[in-house]
């Protein structure tokens, strides 16, 4: 079944105005796909494919000029050539064709930097992170419980019929640790960086301490920040950073924690069920990292980079994420619990009084199933947060009517 990405009109439009595309996003998310669907009349390359990579590089001029069909050339996993990215820029000053070299990549630095290398103001960079909840229910493959959808995560693959997820997800980790990490990093000591992702995986949510993870995984502080960047780099996880402008009040400055897919992280933490979800002490925590990492593929979707933050004080009082929109900060609390109750709402309370933005949009997104309408927050359910960001847009509009 094919399931029909919301990033697809972006990418096509980028192609228009762009010579060179680049997909950027974690293995298996849907860029092939996305690609091949997208550009139809593009001949498909994959550089995974031993005898095409060779070819690829020992003349990357010709290979470059007589592999693509008269539309272009899709050319898949570049971080496996990124010299091709360097012979692109003559072709395309020649030939001046939009959309004709799309290349996609699991690894966004080598992408990063071979752009700021060559290709500055000639490639458009689109990141397609795993599906999304507006993607699942447009697919009419949203489940009904989020503990369900937390167990699942949201890697395409997940959502074919009869397959174990466990499986998957444990031949995920094993594929990345073996293969893609001995490419990125010269890591020694595999066992040791599988144990740092684990534990990483039980942080979910929470405030970075690096000497509380060095001394858990038995290294040193650099080791901790090269291997958090490694994890970032490659779409493992993502860093959410404090909001703290126009605050008197000392505020906490080290960024939290989140997994780019409840799915893998829940692999790492053992959890083998969508009732092990359900009873688990990080149940808090995933279901804080699902809505916010669907929060971070809205913004990627409509291409446009991530402004999420998080805010708490030095005396503990928090908002889970921050929206930072043009003109104020939009709150959002997130809730595992499936009935709202008023404390709930005592952080938003407090957000209220402390900015004084009295009259700016708040939002709580919980584990219900009924969107509800409260004095100190608009109520989201789980199911409705796909489209959260287009809601705070369109409510800003109306208050400013």
């Amino acid at each position: 079944m094919l399931i029909r990405r919301r990033l697809e009109e972006k990418l096509i439009e980028a192609a228009q105005e762009f010579p060179v595309i680049a997909l950027v996003g974690p293995r298996q998310s849907g860029k092939t796909t996305l690609a091949q669907v997208s550009f139809p009349d593009h001949r498909y390359v994959s550089l995974e494919d031993y005898d095409i990579l060779s070819l690829a590089l020992s003349d990357p001029r010709k290979f470059l000029t007589e592999y693509p069909s008269a539309s272009g050339i899709i050319l898949d996993e570049i971080q496996h050539a990124p010299i091709l990215l360097s012979y692109m820029q003559t072709i395309v000053d020649k030939t001046k064709k939009n959309g004709f070299f799309i290349v996609t990549g699991s690894q966004n630095f080598l992408v990063d930097e071979a752009i700021t290398q060559t290709l500055a103001g000639r490639m458009a960079v689109l990141t397609l992170l795993p599906l999304s909840i507006s993607e699942l229910s447009d697919a009419h493959l949203l489940p009904e419980r989020i503990e369900t959808l937390i167990h699942k995560g949201f890697y395409p693959k997940a959502h074919a019929a009869d397959v174990s997820v466990e499986r998957l997800y444990s031949n995920y980790i094993r594929l990345y640790v073996e293969r893609d990490v001995r490419q990125i990093k010269n890591i020694a000591d595999l066992g040791t960086f599988q144990k740092f992702m684990r534990l990483c995986a039980g942080r979910i949510g929470q405030v970075v301490n690096l000497t509380s993870l060095g001394n858990d995984c038995g290294i040193n502080q650099s080791t901790v920040k090269a291997w958090l960047s490694l994890l970032e780099a490659s779409y493992i996880i993502f860093s959410l950073y404090p909001y703290y402008k126009n605050f008197g009040k000392r505020l906490i400055k080290a960024p939290k924690l989140y997994f780019i897919d409840t799915g893998l992280a829940c692999s790492l933490l053992k959890i083998r069920s969508t009732d092990e979800v359900s009873d688990h002490y990080l149940r808090g925590g995933l279901v804080e990292s699902l809505i916010i990492a669907d929060l971070l593929k809205q913004q990627h979707n409509n291409e446009e980079q991530p402004s999420l933050y998080f805010w708490r004080d030095s005396t503990g009082n928090e908002i889970d994420c921050i929206i930072d929109e043009s003109r104020y900060p939009v709150p959002i609390e997130i809730k595992a619990g499936k009935t709202i109750v008023s404390d709930f709402f005592k952080n938003m309370d407090y957000w209220g009084k402390t900015t004084e933005n009295t009259h700016t949009p708040r939002y709580l997104v919980y584990g219900g199933d009924e969107d509800q309408s409260w004095p100190q927050a608009e109520v989201v359910a789980w199911k409705s947060a796909g489209d959260l960001i287009k809601k705070v847009r369109s409510t800003a509009i109306k208050k400013n009517k």
